[in-house]
């Protein structure tokens, strides 16, 4: 029997900055274990027990397989079985009838990056859409503040190369639970560590990787920024600087003097709950340390003022120049260094003119509810659950439950957004796509071949929307395109010089190449700012009405007494894995987390199920009650897929949609809520 096992080459797809190089097992088409590929450079044969269990997702019993058509009522999932044909042609009766009576622009696509595969996700759907003339969806869920914050300071997604932070001697991870979502990284630090580094986790929570660090400095949610330029005010007062680098490489110092001036360590203390000493022990470790990285994580862009809170926090590796240092700098992302063509994958100009309306994916419930001309009657989902993931459930799920909306969903399972649907069509796994993949945080571009034939009636998002496109009658060349096509494409973009060299054959042959940076200027020098320079005072900003220096604004929403965080947790991906019963039991039980103070005063005990509550709606949680948050904050971990007999639902009933400062993105951390024994 072990003779007949096929050891095959494969790509982690899941949305994690590691982007990971798998050895997939696999006997009689059946994938037996899935572990780390050991020749990587930077993944090396490490990954996480996530992906370890993914064996289980693909050939799950409740694996989606065929097409389905609802028969029960909205929300209830009740369905069944029908042919391919027939769920092609309801799409091409209802789209073509929508088109007719309100227009194309009464059509709405949902995706986001539940694969990340480039063919998959932004691929062939973009097109089809694009021709079809529906409405645009801006998808700014994730990172969109907060990359669009740091771009504003030094140009464009890219900082330290993370196999460089071996040499850092002063880490500060500041808003990322490393070993939960980024545990390569950790591991360059361990490396770090054994040579000397010292490790700062700043983050509202202690979570592994605040207990992992040398020193952990809690903060209260949406004050980084006034922090940031706390430890601004104390390098210029003390003149721990690099006067030279600045000179050199940057544009608007004296401006940010003035503005760091009124950020003293007592003021930023009282807005952030770090203490003066703290502030003063921090920025002055920073100011003598060489060299410093900073992770800059996820969390903080999920803010009212998440843009700034990135913006703030990239203005300080240039204060200090290190930038120039071996293992200095930050990183928020690095995808710059593998930008695809987007314009050919994608082809935006079989768009019709004017371009279609732009509606904002955070912003759903609104778009389904709210009068609108025209109204969306259709909606049409693939990688992605809305269900669970979109703030203002209440709102979404009333949508969702419209008569007059046809809704498709494209997925591996019965998701709590598929049970909505009027057509459930079963998706291919990542294990089973030709696919081309990048980190947006290593340097490394990595092709996908099938390890596995589609599994029962399954199609890849590429398949189904190439064959839509036939069934519409569209005929550009374009649509003829087959997955090589595109990644040849994808590849072919002179104005990435990071990617020259790196071809399809190529990658064929060695499953993963890296991004090219000999003889290419550090990205501190000539960044493509509009001044050429890292940008400490931005003119862009303030054309926007903006402030052009860093700046801490305060949260909005203070209704009720708890700040509320939900943020991820350590077995799942969002929702993705979390249908897996071994993960569900290594994860036990969804909580959260109280300090002590905010406990005893509402009567609450660790383990208590507790209600939490606003204006939003209210879910049940147990209590876990100590000294991991600050008194004020309350914490949540992770999404559980609705359970009915359990009682759990998605905490993003209590989210808001209002959108951030910069790029429009989700403020999931800027709720308040109250908290009660239930």
């Amino acid at each position: 029997m072990l003779s007949n096992i096929e050891r095959l080459v494969s790509v982690c797809s899941l949305d994690c900055p590691d982007t990971c190089s798998l050895i997939v097992e696999k006997i009689d088409e059946k994938i037996v274990k899935v572990t780390g590929n050991p020749e990587h450079p930077v993944t090396k044969g490490v990954i996480c027990h996530k992906v370890r269990h993914t064996p289980d997702k693909v050939h799950h019993p409740d694996r989606l397989l065929y097409p389905l058509k609802r028969v029960g009522a909205k929300g209830e999932g009740t369905f069944k079985r029908i042919s391919w044909e027939e769920a092609y042609a309801e799409i091409k009766e209802k789209f073509t009838a929508i088109i007719d009576e309100y227009g194309a622009e009464a059509i709405l696509p949902y995706s986001f990056y539940g694969n990340m595969g480039v063919i998959n996700t932004e691929g062939m759907d973009r097109r089809f859409f694009h021709r079809l003339g529906v409405s645009q969806l801006e998808r700014s869920i994730c990172n969109a503040a907060g990359s669009t914050g740091y771009v504003y300071t030094m140009g464009k997604s890219a900082g330290v190369d993370p196999e460089d932070t071996v040499h850092s001697k002063l880490i500060i991870i500041w808003g990322c639970n490393l070993l939960s979502t980024n545990m390569h990284q950790a591991m360059f630090l361990t490396e770090a560590r054994k040579n000397g580094a010292k490790i700062v986790v700043i983050d509202v929570h202690e979570n592994r990787t605040a207990k992992w660090g040398d020193w952990f400095i809690p903060i209260l949610p949406g004050t980084d920024a006034a922090l940031a330029l706390g430890i601004m005010h104390i390098l210029i007062e003390e003149n721990l600087l690099d006067k030279a680098f600045i000179d050199a490489y940057t544009v608007g110092f004296e401006q940010l003097r003035e503005q760091a001036r009124d950020y003293t360590p007592e003021k930023v203390s009282a807005l952030t709950g770090v203490s003066v000493e703290d502030i003063k022990k921090l920025a002055r470790l920073y100011g003598t340390t060489t060299p410093s990285f900073i992770r800059i994580g996820n969390g903080l862009q999920h803010h009212d003022n998440g843009g700034m809170i990135v913006r703030a926090i990239s203005c300080l590796p240039a204060l200090t120049g290190q930038w120039a240092h071996l293992g200095g700098g930050a990183v928020k992302g690095n995808s710059s260094f593998s930008s695809f063509n987007s314009f050919l994958l994608e082809r935006p100009d079989l768009m019709p003119q004017p371009a279609p309306r732009i509606i904002n994916m955070n912003q759903l419930g609104r778009a389904l509810l709210e009068i609108a001309e025209p109204p969306v009657k259709a909606l049409f989902i693939y990688n992605c659950n809305p269900a669970q993931v979109a703030p203002e459930q209440t709102k979404v799920r009333n949508g969702l439950l419209r008569d007059d909306l046809f809704t498709v969903v494209h997925e591996l399972f019965m998701t709590d957004t598929a049970k909505y649907a009027d057509l459930v069509l079963p998706a291919t796994s990542s294990f089973e796509n030709l696919d081309l993949y990048s980190s947006y945080w290593h340097l490394y571009i990595m092709l996908n071949e099938p390890v596995l034939q589609p599994q029962g009636e399954a199609k890849s998002n590429f398949t189904l929307f190439k064959e839509l496109a036939a069934l519409m009658d569209f005929e550009e060349a374009c649509f003829q395109d087959s997955e090589e096509d595109m990644i040849r494409q994808a590849l072919d973009n002179p104005r990435n010089p990071h990617l020259l060299g790196i071809t399809y054959e190529g990658l064929r042959q060695n499953k993963w190449l890296r991004a090219q940076t000999n003889q290419i200027a550090p990205a501190y020098q000539n960044p493509p700012t509009p001044s050429g320079k890292i940008e400490l005072f931005s003119e862009s900003l303030e054309q926007q009405g903006l402030s052009p220096l860093p700046a801490h604004v305060p949260l909005q929403d203070s209704k009720y007494p708890l700040r509320f965080v939900p943020g991820p947790n350590h077995q799942f991906l969002n929702t993705s894995l979390a249908n897996l019963p071994k993960l569900q039991k290594l994860e036990g039980r969804p909580v959260i987390y109280l300090n002590v103070e905010d406990a005893q005063s509402r009567g609450i005990q660790n383990g208590d199920i507790v209600k939490i509550w606003n204006d939003r709606g209210s879910c049940r949680l147990f209590a876990s009650v100590g000294q991991a948050v600050l008194p004020g904050v309350a914490v949540t971990q992770g999404l559980w897929w609705e359970d009915e007999e359990l009682g759990y639902i998605s905490v993003n009933t209590l989210t808001p949609d209002a959108l951030s400062d910069i790029a429009n993105g989700a403020t999931f951390f800027s709720g308040t809520v109250e908290v009660e024994k239930a």
